[in-house]
């Protein structure tokens, strides 16, 4: 079924912080990215007037669209009918189910850091397919330098950064670009215990001084002369700052701490 925007769809004011889709061949490129990279039933995020809705639906796979917006979710079950479940939900109190599936979402960038924790916390869903922040994008997937948010979660995820939208391809058009970022649960976590990690992480990250040899020592978590042969072996730069550390450097980190 093709998806034509209609004058009853482009009604309403901005007041919920979503930039809407407006370019056919960045939704098409979308399409086949969920096609050829996820499997399992769809959960869309903030389906607003169906740009991606129509598309996933023809994926041949269940489609379930979130809306937090009365007046669209009716229009949408109207259109879309049996073909796609439209349900009025709230994304950061929807109850995600437990059996594997995947995520596709233009999220509100006032939203962006809520709903990635939100999604980082849930146990079903296998890959994630979004559109957020340009910026976010980037940290996200460690592109310059990883967040903390991202090597807190790197040992069960795989972030990667496949491609930046620019603000001209939305509706209204935001005032920055965004970016395409695809996210995968890891099959077997590069670590086990993640509260004592993520704990660990952030005590790296708030650490004082001017590298990170320094800062990973006062955490006191580790010995200064294993922390050296550590540093050394993994050839870290001398002036590294713990955004530059990739997932696995925090993992053998990890089992230096945890040995």
């Amino acid at each position: 079924m093709q998806y034509q925007k209609t004058s009853e769809f482009l009604g309403g004011r901005h007041e919920l912080g979503q930039n809407f889709l407006d370019d056919p061949a960045l939704i098409a490129a979308i399409q086949r990215l969920v096609r050829d990279e996820t499997r399992g039933p769809i959960i869309e995020l903030g389906a607003g007037d169906g740009a991606l809705t129509g598309p996933l639906s023809r994926l041949n796979r269940p489609v379930t669209a979130l809306e937090i917006d009365p007046r669209r979710v009716r229009r949408l079950q109207r259109h879309f009918g049996d073909s796609v479940d439209v349900r009025q939900a709230d994304v950061l109190r929807h109850r995600f189910p437990d059996a594997p599936h995947t995520v596709v979402g233009n999220v509100p960038f006032h939203l962006t850091t809520a709903i990635i924790r939100k999604l980082l916390s849930e146990r079903g869903w296998s890959s994630a397919v979004l559109i957020v922040q340009w910026e976010v994008a980037r940290r996200r997937a460690g592109v310059g330098g990883a967040s903390m948010l991202t090597a807190a979660w790197w040992p069960w995820y795989d972030f990667s950064l496949v491609r930046r939208i620019p603000a001209s391809a939305f509706r209204p058009v935001p005032s920055v670009d965004a970016g395409l970022l695809l996210m995968h649960r890891r099959a077997v976590p590069l670590v086990d215990e993640r509260q004592l990690y993520q704990a660990f992480v952030k005590q790296v990250f708030q650490a004082p001084g001017r590298g990170l040899e320094e800062m990973i020592g006062r955490t006191g978590r580790v010995r200064r002369a294993e922390l050296r042969e550590w540093v050394r072996w993994s050839r870290i730069p001398a002036r590294a700052l713990p955004k530059d550390l990739a997932a696995e450097d925090w993992a053998r980190l990890w089992e230096l701490v945890r040995g």
